[in-house]
């Protein structure tokens, strides 16, 4: 009976497995693909910030490299 039963208990519990296998593919799937929806679709305005020389490091005032929003 040891051997059936084992047998029996191996049966049901693979399918289990590969289920919860297929479910966190697939959770996983869902997040990248809103991580990269997010990204594509959330483009921020420019906004207000220290321009390129005028940054004072003393007082956490930095600028950026380069800014976005001027013309090049």
């Amino acid at each position: 009976m040891s051997g059936a039963g084992a047998a029996l208990r191996r049966m049901k519990t693979r399918p289990v497995v590969w289920a919860a296998v297929g479910a966190g593919l697939l959770l996983m799937l869902i997040a990248n693909s809103h991580l990269v929806y997010v990204a594509m679709v959330s483009q921020p305005e420019c906004v207000a910030h220290v321009h390129r020389g005028e940054g004072d490091a003393g007082q956490g005032k930095f600028s950026a490299a380069r800014s976005s929003c001027t013309p090049r």
